[in-house]
């Protein structure tokens, strides 16, 4: 396995069909749509590839905020059903936790659904621990992906 960092757009349009396993209904005009605006403002993805297929990938933002300073953001953290447990997951939060490091981070945040229990216990077991609630007032329901 390989971990590759993607950075253009054609790069993570090419592992569409990897993360429509976290959103089905996603099409390829609508995820290139959202990349195009994304890119530009730091938006980057950590891939997992096995024989050249990519078998885990997470978005991730550098940023900047007043109460944490410079810091990275994970987004949308997919390994394939079928490839859970073989360390997939953790090749990719080490390689994130080494690059802020490497950039001067002071943090790395992450969103996760409140009934997702599973991905509570990983994130617990790489030392994420929550410290607040994200709040969301939802606009256009039939917007999301």
């Amino acid at each position: 396995m390989k971990v590759v960092e993607l950075t253009t757009v054609s790069e993570m349009l090419d592992q569409i069909e990897t993360m429509k396993h976290l959103y089905p209904k996603l099409t390829l005009e609508r995820y290139e749509d959202y990349l195009q605006e994304m890119v530009p403002h730091n938006y980057k993805q950590v891939a997992v590839f096995e024989n050249e297929i990519c078998i885990g990938l997470s978005g991730f933002w550098t940023a900047m905020k007043i109460w944490t300073g410079k810091y990275i953001e994970i987004d949308n953290f997919i390994v394939h059903s079928e490839q859970r447990s073989k360390g997939v997951g953790k090749m990719m939060t080490d390689y994130l936790d080494s690059k802020a490091k490497a950039e001067g981070c002071n943090a790395i945040v992450l969103d996760a659904f409140t009934g997702n229990f599973t991905a509570h216990r990983f994130y617990y077991n790489q030392g994420y621990n929550p410290r607040g609630f994200h709040f969301v007032k939802m606009l256009n329901e039939e917007g999301l992906t």
